[in-house]
């Protein structure tokens, strides 16, 4: 693979003193053609003033389309790495202040099925490959990677086709199955959220008739969001979006207890600006373009809107058939591009996504059988966006991979208990 073409920034300090650099790297769309189409690709690096002879560490955010994170202060886990590392926060394709995809960019490609083969370049297996372009254009030997949710899902595609690219690989709340369809994962994950739905709603009791009360105001038409998009109960049930977290499960609550002007039947602008925050995908597009493409594989059936189509097997979480039906997670419905004003531009082309049978191998199975990287994954047994079972079941099939299983934590673990939990990963994959 060659060296991607690379520029640095000026470095600059954080009120802390912390270092920090732009990098911006030069890489192609696709690989297979790696003389056409060009992207960028950001990453910032932080870095302590003792950082000349230190290795990297690769942060993989999650998502899919998350940027890497912007700290505004030092702290938790990434205080804990520099002690070791020059950290960098990798911009994945399509997000922050890489080359972006969305609305208007996706536009200039043309047609709906040209957008739709262009975002198919945006899966895993490129953004490995642009790490390791990436790690050969700063002259690094094999790093350190550490992968929270989605960003664990790249690290198996890492250790499956660039293995030699890692040092070592640490996962939080992100072993994704390696075979079968998209199906299993939210045949999972709705049990979970049931199981959630029924904790919250057991400490918030009054809570449940505020949602009841919720559902009949959205359900007399006329409610829309801050965006002008109109308010459904789908939408609403995406709040269950904060279930997937310790504390978030609490800001819940505040934002149910503020969903009615006091005295009216009026959701208030508050309420309406929380649930906007949970269903748009204006700064997160490829989140819902490819949400179900980093489950498929070759020769599967089409993803084709899993979550809605298993939907039908739970019936409490169905508008149409449950009064108050419960809160939904990480579930993406077709109904999402219809109704997003970010999304309806590219509508067409996330449906050819949604029917794609073609896709290439986010995994090879032969090679993480026979993985001699020292790997340490902790796994969240009551993970309600990415499954114990499942991910204990994949664990079983890569070698040299230590799992951590905690109940003390949801899937927002790293950002609760950062420091805790990158000492003891980081213990996990030294030589003993």
């Amino acid at each position: 693979m060659a060296t991607a073409p690379h520029t640095v920034g000026s470095p600059a300090r954080l009120h802390d003193g912390t270092g920090v650099r732009d990098h911006y790297f030069t890489v192609p769309l696709d690989y297979q053609t790696p003389e056409g189409e060009q992207l960028t690709v950001y990453a910032r690096e932080f870095f302590t003033p003792d950082a000349e002879d230190k290795p990297w560490l690769l942060y993989l955010q999650g998502g899919p389309g998350g940027k890497g994170s912007r700290p505004a202060r030092v702290s938790g886990w990434l205080a804990e790495a520099l002690k070791y590392y020059r950290v960098l926060m990798l911009d994945q394709r399509g997000t922050g202040l890489s080359t972006p995809v969305n609305h208007h960019t996706l536009r200039q490609r043309g047609a709906p099925l040209e957008q739709a083969r262009y975002l198919t370049n945006f899966r895993a297996p490129n953004i490995v490959s642009d790490a390791e372009a990436i790690r050969r254009a700063l002259g690094s030997d094999p790093w350190v990677t550490l992968g929270q949710s989605f960003g664990g899902f790249c690290t198996l595609t890492y250790l499956s086709f660039a293995p030699e690219g890692l040092a070592g690989a640490m996962i939080t709340g992100g072993i994704p199955p390696l075979q079968g369809l998209a199906d299993q994962v939210y045949q999972a994950t709705y049990r979970r959220m049931h199981s959630r739905n029924r904790e919250y709603f057991r400490r918030f009791p009054k809570d449940l008739e505020t949602l009841t009360n919720i559902y009949r105001r959205v359900r007399r038409g006329d409610v829309v969001l801050p965006d002008g998009s109109p308010l459904t109960v789908g939408r609403v049930q995406a709040l269950g979006m904060y279930l997937g977290g310790n504390t978030r499960i609490d800001a819940l609550h505040y934002v149910l207890e503020e969903a009615f002007i006091p005295g009216t039947d009026i959701l208030s602008d508050t309420f309406l600006n929380a649930i906007y925050q949970q269903v748009s995908r204006a700064t997160n597009p490829l989140y819902l373009i490819l949400h179900e493409a980093i489950y498929a594989q070759p020769g599967a059936q089409p993803t084709a809107w899993a979550a809605q189509r298993v939907l039908a097997q739970y019936p409490e979480f169905n508008p149409k058939k449950a009064d108050t039906p419960l809160l939904t997670g990480e579930m993406c419905f077709d109904w999402y591009p219809q109704l997003d004003p970010a999304l309806q531009p590219v509508a067409r082309a996330t449906q050819i996504i949604a029917d794609c049978r073609t896709w290439g191998p986010l995994y090879d199975l032969d090679q993480l059988a026979a993985n001699e990287v020292p790997v340490a994954a902790l796994v969240y047994t009551d993970d309600v966006y990415v499954d114990r079972d499942l991910s204990l079941a994949a664990a079983e099939q890569v070698a040299n991979l230590q799992v951590w299983e905690s109940d003390r934590w949801h899937h927002d673990g790293i950002g609760e208990a950062g420091a805790e939990i990158f000492i003891r990963l980081h213990e996990m994959i030294q030589p003993s």
